[in-house]
């Protein structure tokens, strides 16, 4: 995999997932470095000229009237850093720092923020070796952007702070030091133009919508597999029922369902054995495909955000003009993943309800709790439990933060989005998510299993043998969590949609 070339304008979610996950090096490209240049050009000739511009010859926030002499300016930038590092918590992840320092070099790269292309590359070099700064989690408001986590990303850059390099954590000095990378000196607009955006809600929202995707393909698969299990009457999936409607999410799932279950042994028709089913059957096209809109919605804010200029004040150096504004005002992104919150919840609800549809005896012909000794065996009773103690919490955590706002810096800063408490929000909904999703697709097998020797769909019989061949049918009680854990691993790992999409093509 060659070098991602930055430019500030085409990087993809799928280009995060590269560099976060993947490792993938990265480097400027030449219109990147031209713009760099003549905007840290224009930040120096207003400081050699003494004009009073926001966050180059003032203090912050609050503090904005306050004129700093050409003298001080490197000391008003590490002072910033260092006071605005107050994140506490438990650290993001590798992968969600990566996602971090990747974004704000591509928001730098676009020439709108003054810094030094030495400094700029200092961060990529970092990106490129390996050297991920200790970022507690907690402590944005989302505005003005993501302050307290990213002051704790540069400090490691000043040689402060701390630093995982090859997975152990050391002080941010001895990270960069093993590493071979020079510390920085920061000087006029630098420390405000690396710690005010919106990289860590966007970040966290990339690889959580990129995941969501995935998770909107192993609903199908999975209510496919459930929907089989329980006979399912497949002329509600029937084309002209959804053009009918024309809501393009709904239409996309119920195309999905149809050609998951095709050839199908199992699968019923209008009249056949019953009227029609229940909604959590009959309706998985609509719920799911409002999922399916909702998220496709999110990925466009997203995508839009990963190529935004966030920092402030933004330097137009062909204008010459430095205007302070307000990009780094997470409120897009903060709507957009409590929407996504609420999206992925909704999946696991009706994931949920199809789980309760399989074990409950009352409402299907097969063993109760699937298991065919039951009194003696609990079978997959308390895996319902398990579900359903998750989806509640899911409700808890889809409440939106972007509703809340607490004032900040004597209120200057008097509205704030939270959006990173937003997106944090959304992607445990989404770990919450797939382990309920995964515990369907265990309990719709162990159904399946009770069916005999009928042929399966096409893409169903696939997504079966992905199952089978590291879980065989619970034929008495054993310890479940290994087999749920396995279940887990296999949506978050594609390892589902893959085996599917290598039978009947890409599902939408």
């Amino acid at each position: 995999m060659g070098h991602l070339s930055i430019d500030g304008e085409h990087l993809t979610i799928k280009d995060v997932v590269d560099v976060a996950r993947n490792n993938r090096r990265v480097e400027l490209s030449e219109q990147a470095v031209e713009r760099i240049r003549k905007s840290r050009n224009y930040v120096d000739s207003l400081v050699d000229k003494g004009a009073v511009v926001y966050g180059i010859t003032t203090g912050f926030g609050k503090f904005s009237d306050v004129f700093i002499s050409k003298e001080d300016t490197q000391a008003l930038q590490r002072n910033l850093i260092v006071s605005h590092s107050c994140s506490l918590g438990e650290p993001l992840t590798e992968e969600t720092v990566r996602a971090i320092m990747l974004l704000r070099v591509n928001t730098l790269a676009k020439g709108f923020s003054g810094i030094r292309l030495e400094t700029l590359n200092t961060l990529i070099e970092m990106l490129n070796k390996g050297v991920h700064p200790f970022i507690p989690e907690k402590g944005s408001l989302g505005a003005s952007g993501d302050l307290a986590p990213l002051a704790n990303m540069v400090l490691v850059m000043l040689g402060e702070g701390e630093a995982y390099y090859k997975g152990i954590r050391i002080t941010g000095k001895e990270a960069m030091d093993k590493a071979g990378i020079k510390v920085v000196e920061l000087t006029s607009k630098e420390g405000l133009a690396l710690i005010n955006g919106t990289p860590v809600m966007t970040g966290i929202g990339a690889l959580a919508v990129y995941d969501a995707e995935n998770l909107l393909k192993n609903a199908d698969i999975i209510a496919a597999l459930t929907f089989e299990a329980l006979k399912g009457i497949t002329t509600a999936f029937d084309k002209k029922v959804h053009e009918a409607r024309g809501q393009k999410g709904q239409m996309a799932t119920a195309r999905n369902m149809l050609r998951i279950v095709s050839g199908s042994g199992l699968t019923t028709t209008q009249g056949q054995i019953r009227i029609q089913d229940a909604y959590t059957l009959r309706c998985i096209p609509q719920i799911h495909g409002a999922s399916r809109d909702a998220i496709q919605y999110v990925k466009e804010k997203v995508s839009i955000e990963l190529n935004a200029a966030t920092d402030n004040p933004l330097v137009f150096a062909d204008d010459d003009q430095v205007i302070s504004g307000g990009n780094f005002h997470g409120q897009p992104i903060a709507l957009a993943m409590d929407f996504l919150g609420i999206a992925v919840s909704e999946l696991a609800n009706v994931s949920e309800r199809r789980l309760e549809r399989l074990v409950n005896p009352q409402l299907n012909d097969l063993p109760a709790f699937l298991t065919r000794k039951g009194g003696l065996n609990s079978g997959f009773m308390i895996t319902q439990y398990t579900a359903a103690s998750i989806v509640s919490e899911n409700k808890i955590l889809a409440h939106p933060a972007s509703v809340d706002s607490i004032p900040s810096s004597a209120n200057q800063e008097d509205h704030v989005s939270m959006g990173t408490t937003a997106a944090r929000k959304a992607r445990s909904i989404l770990d919450n998510a797939q382990k309920v999703l995964g515990i369907e697709a265990l309990a719709a097998s162990q159904a399946i299993s009770f069916r005999g020797d009928v042929r399966l769909g096409k893409g169903t019989s696939e997504a079966y043998k992905v199952i089978r061949k590291d879980i065989a049918p619970v034929e008495e009680d054993r310890i479940m969590y290994t087999d749920m854990n396995k279940l887990d691993e296999m949506v978050k790992s594609e390892a589902l949609v893959k085996a599917v999409e290598s039978a009947i093509g890409e599902l939408e």
